[in-house]
């Protein structure tokens, strides 16, 4: 069930702000990236864990680099980077011990993750993210 939910509710997400044009600027995916990632800190934070809270921080500072990188450079870096959480989701549990996160979390956010990074790739096939229009819409490529 975590792994249906995860993908729907990216793909949802992803969809909605497409429709509403949360996705007009490219702060929009690194941002998520980064909300991402802070998830685990907040389940450290949850199990009063300070060492838990220290390595989630630690691991969640490298998203949030490949954020900023992405942001600045190529947004290919924030596909990567949350295809590379999910990747991190199936192995958490051996890298850190948080007794905050809730059993089904991995899985879900892998699925999430795989999801909005898998849409991101298709939108950036689709749209060309190079200069907005004089709406402020990115234009779909032809």
């Amino acid at each position: 069930m975590p792994y249906v939910v995860g993908i729907v509710l990216s793909f949802g997400v992803a969809l909605f702000a497409r429709w509403v044009g949360f996705d007009r600027d490219r702060a929009f995916y690194p941002t998520v990236l980064m909300v991402v990632a802070s998830y685990y800190v907040l389940f450290a934070t949850m199990s009063e864990s300070f060492q838990a809270v220290f390595l989630e921080s630690s691991v969640m500072t490298i998203f949030v680099v490949a954020a900023v990188v992405g942001f600045r450079r190529s947004p290919w870096v924030i596909v990567g980077a949350l295809a590379g959480h999910g990747v991190f989701d199936v192995f958490h549990a051996d890298v850190v011990n948080n007794s905050g996160m809730p059993v089904w979390w991995p899985a879900f956010c892998l699925a999430y993750d795989v999801g909005a990074a898998a849409f991101l790739a298709v939108l950036l096939k689709l749209v060309d993210f190079a200069q907005p229009g004089p709406d402020g819409r990115f234009a779909t490529k032809r």
